[in-house]
Parts: C-alpha cells; structure tokens; sequence
C-alpha cells in the first residue's frame, strides 16, 4: 500500500509554543506568559482606518506583490529608520505575516541537500520549513555564549553546501540583540563563502537599551542579505497577518511566483491599514515599548532575586531565564509550574535543544498579573530549590 502522507510532514513536530497555549486557552486561574503576543489592542487610528476602507468596498485582490502604495511607506520607513533603501517595484513583497515571509524566502533559494546555519535557541519554525524544502539544519549553539553567535564557532559549520543562515535580532526566545561587531563578521563570512543571511526583524522597533542596526544597512550587505519584517508586534496587528520581505529583486521575482499560487496577495484590509499604521502610529509604537521596557525590567529584578541567571534582554517581549538550579529540566519546570502554580511558560527545548535548562516567558502581559505570576514563580522556584 503506499504512504497516503506526506513523510517531510510526518517527520516535523507540532509547535512547542502552541502546546502549551493548547493547555491554557480554556483553563481558568491560570496566568499566561507562553504566547508571544502584544497585550496591546491594535491603535486606534489604525483600526478607524480600517472601518473606513471596507466602508468603501476596497475589499479586491491586490497586485501579487502587495500594494505599491505599501510598498512605497515601506521603503520610505526602512530608509529612514534602519538607513537601508530598497526599491517599492522591485525588492519589497508584501505577505500574510513574516512567518509567510520566511518560508517564501526558503523556497525561493533551497535546493535539497542544501545546508542552513540556524543559532540556537531559536524561533519554532524556522527548522521545520527548511526540513520542508528537503534541506539540511545546521544548528549553532548559542547558550554558552549569551546567546549571541559567536564568530569563530560559525566558521567551523560553514561548508560547501551552506546556503544561508538565520538571524532573529532581537531575539525570539532570549530578547538579546545581535552587536554591531558580530553582524559584521557574519556578513565577511557570508561574502566570502557566498550563502544568503535571513535576517528576521520582526522585532526591530521594540529594543530598549541602544539602537537597532538592520542587518542590510551594513555596507556590502544588501546582495546577500534577505531582510523580513511586519506589523504583528510593533503595531500590535497580530492577527491582520501582515508583513514583508526586502531583497534583491531575483529573489523577490522567485518568491512572488510562489505566492501567486499558494496565497494570491496578502489580505487587502490589512494592506491599507498598514499604510495607516507606517504614517500615524508610530507614537503608539513608542508607547507600548516604553511599557515592555518598564515589564523587562520588572522580569530582571524579579528573576535575579529569586537566583535564576539570566541574560539581559535587550528587546523583543521575552525573558529566558535558567532554571537549571532546581534541577528540573524545561519540560518538568514548565509542567509542574502549570500544575502546582498555575503559571504557564514555555520550555525552553521548544526552540531546540539548546534551550535546556531554560523557560520562555513572555512578558507582554498586564502588570499585575505579570507580578502576581512571578510572585507564584518564586515560591515555586524556592520550594523546588530545597527540594
């Protein structure tokens, strides 16, 4: 009889971040720090927009590539935000989310039997959709080295087949921040050795303690660099799904075949709410990471004082502390804190398994229930501790 299935599907296990939301959506009691998502409404004036769009039947197919229109306040703002111009007709393409983003991008460049560099701890479906593409992961652990990926260790997995790596700065689990020095030894190597850098920025405008330097503003960068972005947690847009790719138009000219066929365009309504949001809600943005900033902070001196180890965060909404001093391992710590706590957060191994010995907790949550959640946690911490 044969297989009625997909094998490469069969092969990949389902997210470890909607796991655990799975456990929590219909339970009561329990305080959420697993989903990484805004606790923010979208603003305002972005949602008046909105209503007023489909109160003009603006509800067709858009081009393929997204509006131009959209694709002009994109260009405009990443050239005047991150110094890096890319062309509105031919290097921006618009998609249903940066997660679209990032398998177009794959599909766009991989071949079977190629090789991705991926740092770990790492975003959840990253592996998988280069599994998907036939080709091969080639993890980099980042744990011992504050997360950040370290040079030296990254030439030693560079191979002939090595067609691209992975870079989500700041970063979804740990909020660290890739430093200027580092992104420029990545891109000598990726000159040299002729593969592809992703770099996923969904997360550019939320960073706290310095300023955000976009992977494609470094000199020489932009012909090896594809750059991914949208609107799901600056804009607290999650569910409208918007976001975009910047590339060399080769790329872009690949990618926007694929999506003729599996999406059409991106949802239309998002499309020109995004336009709104790109000329009128940026103070809004400032607003919310003023707030993260302020839960950053509170997560830092909460999770010291109870003698977990952490590296600082510098953006993105997380915290990745070590749990490694009450000798569970992530999935224990996660599980028994949900049972004995009611307090759910995410292990670590969800994002490989470099992340043993840590938890993901997102702080995107209201204040007081972010506090009373770490007020549980260090009861649970202590008593486990002396267990």
């Amino acid at each position: 009889m044969k297989e009625p299935y997909s094998a490469l599907v069969d092969q990949i296990p389902p997210s470890g971040i909607r796991a655990f939301f799975d456990l929590v959506i219909d339970a009561k009691d329990i305080i959420s720090l697993g989903v990484g998502e805004p606790d923010f409404k979208t603003p305002n004036v972005i949602v008046k927009q909105a209503i007023k769009i489909l109160e003009k039947g603006k509800n067709s197919y858009t081009s393929n590539y997204g509006l131009f229109s959209l694709r002009q306040e994109i260009s405009a703002y990443q050239q005047n935000k991150f110094k890096c111009f890319y062309d509105p007709h031919t290097e921006i393409l618009i998609t249903a989310g940066a997660s679209e983003g990032i398998d177009l991008s794959l599909r766009s460049i991989l071949n079977p039997g190629d090789e991705v560099i991926l740092p770990e701890p790492n975003y959840v479906c990253y592996a998988p959709l280069i599994s998907l593409c036939g080709a091969k992961v080639v993890t980099l652990d980042t744990s011992k080295t504050n997360f950040i990926p370290d040079p030296q260790l990254l030439a030693e997995k560079i191979t002939p087949k090595t067609k691209a790596i992975i870079l989500c700065s700041p970063n979804n689990p740990t909020g660290v921040v890739i430093p200027k020095k580092q992104l420029q030894a990545i891109l000598k190597m990726a000159n040299f050795h002729d593969f592809w850098v992703i770099s996923d920025e969904i997360y550019a405008e939320i960073t706290f303690d310095q300023d955000y330097i976009s992977f494609s503003s470094l000199p020489k960068a932009k012909p090896k660099t594809i750059l991914l972005n949208g609107f799901s947690k600056s804009f607290a847009m999650t569910g409208w799904r918007l976001g975009y790719i910047c590339a060399p138009k080769p790329l872009i000219d690949r990618a926007v075949k694929i999506l003729q066929y599996a999406q059409l365009c991106a949802p239309t309504l998002s499309q020109y709410s995004a336009i709104t949001a790109l000329k009128k809600a940026l103070p809004d943005v400032d607003f919310m990471k003023k707030s993260y900033k302020s839960r950053r902070n509170l997560c830092l001196k909460r999770f010291l004082e109870m003698g977990l180890d952490i590296v600082k965060p510098d953006g993105a909404m997380y915290c990745f502390p070590s749990i490694r001093s009450t000798h569970l391992n992530s999935l224990e710590f996660a599980l028994k804190l949900l049972e004995e706590e009611k307090v759910a957060v995410v292990p670590g191994t969800a994002f490989g398994e470099s992340g043993e010995g840590f938890v993901r907790c997102c702080y995107a949550t209201d204040r007081a229930l972010l506090s009373e959640a770490l007020k549980r946690m260090s009861r649970f911490v202590k008593r486990h501790r002396k267990a």
